[in-house]
Formats: structure tokens, C-alpha cells, sequence
């Protein structure tokens, strides 16, 4: 299994991969392709959950989520995403919170939806030994004042994501998320960091990429469009289920080869 030590040595030497996972048996599949970094979203609001966005994610949700993905997964780095309001209000409750994930869970590291908020935080996260991950741009925890569009088009708000970016590395970060803003701003703060950037939606100048599961497997109805689906488990799921439901009504399935008898079971009556 990596160490974010051997994150950060892959950085500007080989691309970084990262996928996310909400269960078990999809991180035992993501795991054997040898992905490098297993994310536990909170995409899954609206990725498996049924939810319009992340916020109704829950503390309890994640928690039992990564603990799956973490028993799935036998090589990627493990990482829990903080849901919305479990770090950020109270020092004390966020870093039992980010403890929990390790401690509890089996995550190896923790993302944080960073901003200025979240640099002493990440400071004291990391001096407890709580490996922790920054994500800047598109935070879709802040839906509610950013919206889905892409961020940093201007020279003030790409200032503070450069800015930032360099904060939480000094803070301790060990790698940062980067995502929905311009290519050239996220290839300029890669090159300003000596911590991994992965991107989403940010081009292709990044030290990696991450993308949801659901997007790439092509489960979802729709992608966003910095996405790309890379095949068409909804439709095969859909053709497995339509084939199930007819072998049913036609007395095909159950066969002799899915049943057994037992002969002095025939005269019970």
C-alpha cells in the first residue's frame, strides 16, 4: 500500500490516478487495476445516495462507506472526504471527526473542502499524524454561494487559489485537489507547490486525475462535462436485468442446474 510519502515522490515523475469508491466490492475492482488512490467522496450524495449534491451527506454515512472501501482495498491509498459541517465549526470536534476515519474506519488519509478556514486545521491534522489531503476551486460543499461553474476565471480569485494552494503546503497538505478551474491556473500552481496536484476539470498539467466511479464506468444518467465515460455499466446492467426478468416469466430460470431434490421429501402427504 502507498504511503503519502510515495504520493508525493510520484509527483512530475509518473501520472497519479484516483478514483472514487462507495463500497467494497467496487474498491476490490478499482483496487486490482492498481489505482493509485481510492477517494471515499462525499459525491456520493448524489452519485449513489439519491441526493441532489453532497450536503446531506452524513458523519455516520462516510464513516460506514470508507469502512467498506478500506476492507476492499488491500493496495490504494485510502481517503475519507469530510462531509459538509463534520471539520470547520469546532477544532477539537473536526480533528475526532478526521481521527475517527483512521482510527475507527481504516482510511489512510483525510480531504478537506479547503479555503482560509481550513489551513490551521490542516496544520494541526497533520502535526497528530492525520495525513491530510486540500481540494480548492470547484468545492461543491459551498454550492449554496458558488454554484456548479467554474471557478478562478479572474486575476483576484486565481490569486487566491495560487495563494492557498501554498498555505495549506506549508500548513502540511499533502497532496491538493484541484477542480472546474482554467487548465493554465492549475498547470501555474502545480508548478508553484512540490505537492501532488490532482485535477478534476483543471487539464491536463496536473501531477494526476480523479474522477467519480459512477462517470467513468458510465453508471450515471449524465456526466459533467470535464468527465468522460469510459464504458456502459448502466446499459449492461439493464440488458442483465432485462434478460433475468424474462428468463422468469418464460419458466426458463430457475433450471435443474439452480435446483436439488430430495427423494423421501416426495411423499410428505
Amino acid at each position: 500500500m502507498p504511503t503519502v510519502r510515495d504520493l508525493q515522490a510520484m509527483a512530475g515523475e509518473e501520472p497519479i490516478t484516483m478514483l472514487t469508491a462507495y463500497d467494497a466490492v467496487t474498491a476490490s475492482i478499482v483496487d486490482d487495476t492498481g489505482v493509485d488512490v481510492i477517494l471515499v467522496g462525499d459525491s456520493m450524495g448524489n452519485a449513489v445516495l439519491g441526493h441532489d449534491d453532497t450536503l446531506p451527506v452524513t458523519l455516520d454515512e462516510m464513516a460506514s462507506r470508507v469502512g467498506a472501501v478500506a476492507r476492499g482495498a488491500d493496495d490504494a491509498l485510502v481517503v475519507a472526504d469530510m462531509p459538509f459541517l463534520s471539520f470547520g465549526a469546532d477544532e477539537r470536534e473536526s480533528i475526532q471527526n478526521c481521527g475517527r476515519m483512521l482510527k475507527e474506519e481504516g482510511a489512510n488519509a483525510v480531504k478537506l473542502e479547503s479555503g482560509p478556514h481550513t489551513i490551521e486545521l490542516t496544520e494541526r491534522l497533520t502535526d497528530l499524524g492525520i495525513p491530510t489531503m486540500a481540494h480548492l476551486g470547484l468545492t461543491p460543499q459551498s454550492v449554496n454561494q458558488t454554484g456548479y461553474t467554474r471557478q478562478a476565471t479572474g486575476h483576484e480569485e486565481a490569486e487566491e487559489i495560487v495563494d492557498l494552494a501554498r498555505e495549506h503546503e506549508a500548513a502540511g497538505a499533502f497532496a491538493l485537489v484541484l477542480e472546474h478551474i482554467p487548465a493554465n491556473l492549475a498547470a501555474q500552481v502545480t508548478e508553484t507547490v512540490d505537492i501532488p496536484t490532482i485535477g478534476i476539470g483543471a487539464g491536463g498539467d496536473c501531477d494526476g486525475q480523479v474522477l467519480v466511479f459512477t462517470d467513468v464506468v458510465g453508471l450515471s444518467e449524465s456526466s459533467p462535462p470535464f468527465a468522460e465515460q469510459f464504458g456502459d455499466v448502466r446499459g449492461e446492467v439493464a440488458d442483465a436485468v432485462d434478460e433475468y426478468i424474462d428468463a422468469v416469466e418464460s419458466g426458463e430460470f430457475p433450471g435443474e442446474s439452480h435446483s436439488h431434490t430430495e427423494d423421501e421429501l416426495d411423499e410428505l402427504y
